[in-house]
């Protein structure tokens, strides 16, 4: 695990996270105690804590047993600090991992990244330490000060009591396992301890079966779900699906299983990748941030052969008037006489200026708008930048064409 920090913040060991303004995590000030149990000075630490505070420490990188980064001091050249944690044994984190999957919560609250004080806790009681014990923390520099912590090493564990404020998995890799490797195995425990605990289903011999002439009545059905069941977290595997894409359509599937059950909506029809990657795009504003493409709206994308700006022009159709929405953006047609002639005539008592025709599709003298007539009779409006061919839709679809022009 790697982490650029040089803007990060800290300040003292008191209880406020100055980079966030929000309470310092129990982690984290646990973290500084451990620092101070081991310092002999108090002004080394006031120094280090400065030299955090100003943006001194850089490249700070965290692996197994271990803490390095460069800090910025009075000096040109930046020293080598470093910071020393033992890792787990084996068996402790046997022990450890089992803890985490007895209690559900638990097991929620590490896959979302969070390390309950209390999990914590059982843990020390179990004798595992994740909290640095009394003397463990063994700091090192490449400066010349021979007392340890030098004010180089204390800064640097500022700095990282803000990565522990906004990750635990930063002190669990620390003692000896990184975040893709733990979030597996609570997975895979996890799923082992709910097959464990299903009751076994009675069973009968088929030739017993078969021979009763009175079959007994078939079991009241469960009662409809409140609400779509919530997906759970999915391993990294290398070369396999992203996690957060395979969370994201399990999701998606869970609350369309849940609309079928509850209010009868009909299932999907068949749709290609395509169609069903722009059908995602539309309808779930967890794919975009605010002004920005999500890496997840992206790499759908990607997977359907598209380009990000392919399926955010696809998605906006889709949102006119889904698959004859999409169908009016990808095609261009011949429509029988009637309501497209009359459409013309339409605009024009509305005050429009008049608009060309090309097959089924009216466009104004600035080329800036154009209306585009569906096979399903509705009118979809379009707009693009003057000087440009380049016609993205815009606004809902309507009955008719003064409507869509106005919507």
């Amino acid at each position: 695990m790697t982490a650029r920090t040089g803007a990060a913040r800290t300040e003292g060991t008191g209880a406020v996270n100055a980079r966030t303004g929000e309470p310092r995590s129990a982690l984290a000030a646990a973290w500084l105690r451990a620092l101070e149990e081991v310092a002999p000075d108090a002004g080394r630490l006031a120094r280090g804590r400065a030299y955090a505070r100003d943006g001194g420490v850089d490249a700070v990188r965290v692996g197994p047993g271990r803490l390095v980064g460069f800090v910025h001091g009075s000096r040109p050249r930046p020293y080598r600090a470093s910071l020393r944690l033992p890792e787990l044994t084996p068996g402790e984190w046997d022990t450890f991992l089992g803890l985490a999957v007895a209690d559900p919560a638990h097991t929620a609250a590490l896959l979302d990244k969070e390390l309950p004080p209390a999990l914590a806790g059982e843990a020390r009681a179990a004798g595992v330490r994740l909290l640095p014990e009394p003397g463990e923390l063994r700091p090192g520099c490449s400066c010349p000060d021979p007392v340890r912590p030098c004010k180089h090493a204390a800064a640097l564990a500022h700095e990282a009591a803000a990565l522990l404020d906004a990750d635990p998995f930063v002190l669990l890799l620390l003692r000896g396992r990184p975040e893709d490797e733990l979030r597996g195995e609570l997975t895979r425990r996890q799923r082992a301890t709910g097959e464990a605990a299903r009751p076994a289903m009675p069973t009968v011999p088929a030739e017993v079966a078969r021979a009763r002439g009175v079959r007994p009545p078939l079991p009241e059905p469960l009662p409809l779900p409140e609400a779509p069941a919530e997906s759970r977290s999915y391993p990294s595997v290398p070369g396999g699906p992203s996690p957060d894409g395979l969370e994201f359509l399990a999701s998606d599937a869970a609350v369309r299983a849940h609309a079928a059950l509850v209010r009868g909506t009909p299932p999907l029809p068949s749709l290609s990748v395509w169609h069903d990657t722009i059908r995602l795009a539309a309808t779930h504003p967890r794919l975009t941030g605010r002004r920005t493409l999500s890496p997840l709206f992206a790499s759908f994308a990607k997977a359907a052969g598209r380009t990000p700006q392919e399926l955010t022009r696809a998605a906006a159709a889709w949102r006119q008037g889904a698959e004859a929405g999409l169908a009016a953006l990808e095609e261009a047609w011949d429509p029988p006489a009637g309501d497209f002639d009359r459409a013309r005539g339409a605009l024009a008592a509305a005050g429009r200026p008049r608009m060309t025709i090309w097959r089924n599709r009216l466009t104004d003298p600035t080329h800036t708008v154009q209306l585009r007539y569906g096979r399903d009779g509705r009118w979809y409006p379009y707009r693009s930048d003057p000087g440009e061919d380049d016609w993205w839709p815009e606004g809902p679809a309507a009955d008719d064409p003064v409507g869509a022009l106005e919507s």
